[in-house]
């Protein structure tokens, strides 16, 4: 399946919905951004379990803003709604499999209790074991 477009609407919704997605940053004027979107698309194609997104940071400043998009293209990952791995910079098809193969791997449990300690730690809450 190709990428879909995100939008500041759409952007919660997906990454809470689905499993594993990866979401492209990108802008029309990027160079890097260009060379990358044939990568990610063929990845799309070749993982349909995943969803492949992209957010155009030109149309969608805002929520370029919120994601702390500082370099384009920047490839976010996240699974179970959780972000699991944000690297600027485009990728190789090897990289981009990398990624995918290590976001499959992922220990939730283990990343879940992680991000409650975390959580808790912020709060000033203690943590049930």
């Amino acid at each position: 399946m190709s990428p879909i477009e995100l939008t500041e609407t759409t952007f919660d919704t997906t990454i809470t919905e689905n499993d594993i997605v990866l979401v492209d940053f990108w802008a029309a004027w990027c160079g890097p951004c260009r060379s990358f979107a044939p990568v990610f698309e063929a990845a799309a194609i070749a993982n349909p379990d995943i969803v492949f997104a992209k957010v155009d940071t030109e149309a969608e400043q805002y929520l370029a803003q919120m994601a702390n998009i500082t370099s384009i293209p920047t490839l976010m990952a996240f699974r179970e709604g959780i972000l699991v791995f944000a690297q600027p910079g485009a990728l190789p098809a090897a990289g981009l499999s990398s990624v995918i193969e290590g976001v499959r791997g992922l220990d939730m449990e283990a990343i879940k209790e992680q991000v409650a300690a975390e959580e808790a730690a912020r709060s000033g809450e203690p943590r049930n074991a």
